[in-house]
């Protein structure tokens, strides 16, 4: 059992370090154990898909995942990895997060079976929101030294910062306490032996080792995984608009597909065993395949797939391949118009557009005006001109002469209308 879960993680290249006993102590018995996160955002985000598929691995190999939301540590900030302190929730916020995050998870982890490892849900604020600061600093606090304390590297690399000014809060130097506490609690009520997390975590989650060992007698360990990187050296979850978010209202299932078919070979290698749970050899005949013709990026379309349906849905996931291939569809206006507004302005994003009021395009527009009059998408009327002449214009991707006039069935969605020169150069008139 245990020497399943530390092999599973091994080969997908999903471990960075583990404490020395962790697989005998998980091959003995089914063992409990968690993965914090925060709380500070209604939705996760794809950078948090590492430790939930972590969780949903020691689920699928026989043990029993705890999912803690970081209520009362959402309230005081991680100093790792971050150069400033950050906002403060209240807790009519933290619960509707908490719930908007359960939902998430459960793409991914089974918390509704009668199983034995069923997941579970737990937040830290429900234990540490009656802890008086008194109680928590003579029987927490007295068991870490400052020095062990400012020995860790998140507090060290905080203090060092020429990026922090303002130095690093008391209140922030306390999170390691705060977070120890939380598997001390989790050993002690919930018999839960193990925590998980990025290998930025893994001082925090040793103070937690030492609590368990110092104050409540036993043995905790400890297990991280690689932070993600991305070949070129930009930052892995992000993408021009910022964070790749698992809620659909944030990032759009079409946007979240072309994150993961965009990546490159080198990455979508490494992607396909960290986010999937495709088997070993399943994945090495796809690398196969992708290697025989990389230009068909077999590797990058089953990565895409994958993901966008477990986070998402089946339907999503086609929603979006149909509208990655609408822009060179045949039937490009009949297919167009099936999609949803957002998903439509997703494919056009950043494409230039015009407005032009309904009663002026209900008088007839003729292309001259569309082109370059009334939208300065061309630069000029004899450009528009000289366009049209060569055949080089298009209307809802469908060749138009210079006669034409536009129309409401030209319309898609009732109030947009792409007109193309050439293959490659699109624009959005909008009637408004």
């Amino acid at each position: 059992m245990g020497k399943h879960f530390v092999e599973e993680l091994t080969w997908r290249g999903m471990l960075h370090d583990s404490m020395p006993g962790v697989e005998e102590h998980l091959s003995e018995a089914m063992r409990r154990a968690y993965v914090g996160f925060d709380p500070t955002a209604d939705s996760l985000h794809i950078g948090n898909l590492v430790p939930i598929m972590l969780l949903a691995h020691y689920q699928r190999c026989g043990h029993k995942p705890v999912a803690l939301v970081g209520g009362a540590t959402g309230m005081i900030g991680d100093p790792s990895g971050k150069s400033s302190e950050r906002n403060l929730l209240d807790e009519k916020t933290l619960r509707h997060n908490q719930e908007a995050i359960k939902k998430q998870l459960s793409h991914f982890l089974d918390f509704e079976s009668s199983a034995d490892n069923a997941a579970v849900l737990v937040n830290n604020y429900d234990w540490m929101k009656d802890f008086s600061f008194l109680e928590f600093i003579r029987d927490v606090g007295k068991h870490i030294t400052v020095n062990y304390m400012m020995a860790k590297d998140s507090v060290k690399n905080r203090i060092s910062s020429e990026s922090t000014n303002d130095g690093m809060s008391f209140t922030e130097f306390t999170y390691q306490l705060v977070q120890g506490y939380d598997f001390l609690h989790l050993y002690r009520a919930n018999n839960c032996s193990i925590q998980m997390g990025g290998s930025d975590q893994w001082g925090n989650i040793t103070t937690g080792t030492e609590l368990i060992r110092r104050v409540g007698g036993g043995k905790g360990y400890a297990i991280t995984c690689p932070l993600i990187t991305k070949s070129d050296g930009s930052k892995f979850g992000k993408s021009e608009g910022g964070n790749v978010w698992l809620d659909a209202n944030r990032t759009s299932p079409y946007k979240f597909y072309q994150y993961w078919l965009n990546s490159s070979d080198e990455d979508a290698e490494k992607y396909i065993k960290i986010f999937t749970f495709l088997t070993q050899s399943e994945i090495e005949s796809i690398i196969e395949a992708h290697n025989t013709d990389p230009g068909f990026r077999v590797l990058q379309k089953r990565l895409a797939e994958e993901i966008t349906t477990m986070v998402h849905s089946k339907d999503e996931f086609e929603n979006a391949v149909k509208a990655s291939k609408i822009l060179f569809s045949k039937s490009f206006k009949e297919e167009i118009t099936t999609l949803n507004e957002k998903t439509f302005l997703d494919i056009f994003e950043g494409v230039k557009q015009a407005e032009i009021s309904k009663s002026e395009f209900n008088e007839g527009l003729d292309m001259i005006g569309a082109l370059a009059a009334k939208t300065n998408f061309l630069s000029s009327n004899g450009d528009a001109r000289r366009a049209l002449k060569e055949n080089a214009i298009a209307v809802n991707k469908e060749k138009v002469k210079d006669d034409y006039i536009l129309s409401s069935e030209d319309l898609i969605n009732d109030k947009y209308i792409i007109l193309s020169r050439g293959k490659k150069t699109n624009f959005i008139l909008k009637v408004v």
